[in-house]
């Protein structure tokens, strides 16, 4: 299926801490989204936590979310439904990601 032509793919990374299973696969954790053009509102999102349940768990979560709203709210709700050892991570890597938004907006002007 081709992506719609309305939306755009982004990436956040951050390193995972010691101890987590993904660490033996990945060196680093990343959240991908699809985000809508003109709301910046999440359609779609995964990471690369080890197991299925954890990637669906945080796709589901970030979904509906805008990113020109910020990411405090996605960030305060990893804070209160994720007990994995990768909270910090996954943190980073939406702060990292909303860097790479606001590139994005910067480059084409904010609508």
């Amino acid at each position: 299926m081709i992506p719609s032509l309305n939306t755009y793919f982004l990436a956040g990374h951050a390193r995972l801490p010691q101890g987590m299973a993904a660490k033996s696969v990945f060196e680093s954790l990343t959240i991908t989204v699809e985000i809508d053009k003109k709301y910046g509102v999440i359609v779609e999102a995964s990471c690369t936590l080890a197991t299925e349940h954890g990637r669906d768990f945080v796709g589901r979560l970030l979904k509906g979310f805008s990113l020109k709203d910020g990411i405090e709210e996605p960030i305060q709700q990893f804070l209160t439904h994720y007990r994995g050892k990768a909270a910090n991570a996954l943190i980073a890597a939406m702060r990292d990601l909303h860097v790479q938004y606001e590139q994005l907006q910067g480059g084409k002007g904010k609508s």
